[in-house]
């Protein structure tokens, strides 16, 4: 994905040229979107599935009491410190564990890309405002060109992901039951 920076100018403002383009271009992507949060939405379940596990497996009921209110990323870092602590008892940590984790953060991060873009802020080239960036030199306007192409690999990496998080936990539990 490429992103380009505007200097923000007295008022938050969206160049855009050739709307009819830009709203063919949003029409185009809109099910990919939708794609993105469906998978999304599916993985995030899964590891809310897995949480609930490490608190018992006999009901959900006291993992879904702690998980309730928390955000994907709190359940991530939960989840990181109950592995981390899984693989205390291991001579290794399980092979793919690490790249999950990146995996489990940058499709974190892609999903909100998509989700909080201003989609009417797009223009005729597929750029989407993101966000306002704020630094010491001042303020610049954040656009992400969302291809086709580009959302189509944020729905594989989610897919993947998924795929990587079930495999983990195979693993995971062939460990903790083969070391009893």
């Amino acid at each position: 994905m490429k992103t380009n920076l505007k200097d923000f100018v007295q008022h938050l403002y969206h160049e855009v040229e050739d709307e009819d383009k830009a709203e063919e271009y949003i029409d185009d992507a809109l099910p990919l979107i939708g794609l993105i949060v469906m998978y999304f939405n599916s993985l995030e379940s899964w590891l809310d599935s897995i949480l609930c596990e490490n608190f018992t497996d006999r009901t959900d009921s006291t993992g879904l009491i702690v998980l309730n209110k928390m955000n994907y990323y709190s359940k991530l870092e939960l989840f990181k410190r109950f592995s981390d602590d899984f693989h205390l008892c291991l001579d290794e940590p399980i092979e793919c564990y690490d790249a999950l984790i990146n995996d489990l953060k940058e499709a974190g991060r892609l999903r909100n890309l998509v989700v909080h873009a201003n989609w009417e802020a797009t223009d005729e080239q597929g750029y989407t405002f993101v966000r306002l960036k704020m630094s010491k030199s001042g303020m610049q306007q954040e656009y992400v060109q969302f291809s086709r192409t580009s959302l189509e690999q944020i729905i594989e990496l989610i897919i993947r992901t998924h795929w990587s998080l079930s495999k983990y936990w195979e693993a995971r539990n062939e460990a903790l039951h083969g070391s009893v």
